[in-house]
């Protein structure tokens, strides 16, 4: 959805008087409820899965970083983050964690068609990374 000229005109005149605030308040209105949607369909492909626990460790306001626990273990680190409207999950072995995680590129996709499937499938493809 494009934004209407008013918006437009608005976001203009915003970043004429303060550019850094601009980012800030374009950063909450926009991106952060995208991002915390790409959080709850995280969580949401796991809540039938009782032993899998998402642990938020380390993230900031625009990169969301989860520890995957399973069975109480710490297995590896989860990472969510948009660029404009590109989601990218990705995956990497932490500290304390007897598992190893195979490198691999993030799992990308445009923000408008990720749903609950997507999510479930980039995080089935994260999984299949580890290795004991």
């Amino acid at each position: 959805m494009s934004p209407e000229p008013f918006d437009l005109a608005c976001d203009r005149l915003s970043q004429v008087v303060d550019q850094a605030l601009y980012e800030r308040l374009h950063w909450e209105r926009n991106e952060a409820p995208m991002l915390a949607r790409l959080v709850a369909l995280a969580h949401g492909a796991l809540e039938q899965r009782s032993e899998f626990e998402l642990t938020e460790e380390g993230a900031t306001p625009d990169l969301k970083r989860f520890v995957l626990k399973v069975h109480s273990n710490r297995i590896m680190a989860i990472t969510i983050w948009l660029d404009r409207s590109q989601v990218n999950v990705d995956a990497a072995a932490i500290e304390r964690s007897r598992y190893q995680v195979q490198p691999g590129p993030p799992i990308t996709a445009d923000y408008a068609v990720v749903d609950e499937q997507w999510m479930a499938s980039a995080l089935e493809q994260l999984f299949g990374r580890v290795q004991a």
